[in-house]
């Protein structure tokens, strides 16, 4: 059984599985993490959805270059959780499966394209206090100590 993080599901509330890749990102001494500033602002690892007929690696490395601008190489998969939210932006409740990965950030390609996106440099501790999910909080915690 995968680990749950958060809030427990509503028993009488529909929930839609999701699966994403999100990605630990070590240069240095720093971590490569994303701002979304809307619809509510917070730092996260980046990454997201998997998309149909796209494999967890694939959707990693699509999804991390459209939040930071960054290509990255030698992903590696450190495990995964879930948790039970409301996502706005789809006006639905989802089962997000997490899968955590570390890879290194390879080559600055741009900015960021996906809207409302933007680039956070932070050491690891800072960032683990910032990350807005339990579960990121985790696998960063996990990975730096």
């Amino acid at each position: 059984m995968i680990r749950r993080f958060g809030q427990q599901p509503h028993p009488r509330r529909k929930y839609i599985v999701r699966p994403g890749a999100y990605a630990i990102l070590p240069l240095g001494r720093s971590l490569l993490l994303t701002f979304q500033s809307q619809p509510e602002p917070e730092f996260q690892l980046p990454g997201g959805g998997i998309d149909a007929g796209e494999s967890p690696i694939q959707a990693l490395h699509r999804e991390v270059h459209e939040e930071t601008g960054w290509k990255i190489s030698a992903p590696r998969r450190l495990g995964a959780f879930r948790r039970f939210t409301y996502m706005p932006e789809y006006d639905l409740w989802a089962e997000k499966i997490c899968h955590i990965f570390v890879a290194r950030p390879s080559l600055r390609l741009g900015d960021p394209v996906e809207q409302d996106h933007s680039v956070a440099w932070m050491p690891p501790k800072d960032a683990a206090a910032a990350v807005y999910n339990d579960g990121d909080r985790a696998f960063l915690e996990r990975y730096f100590c």
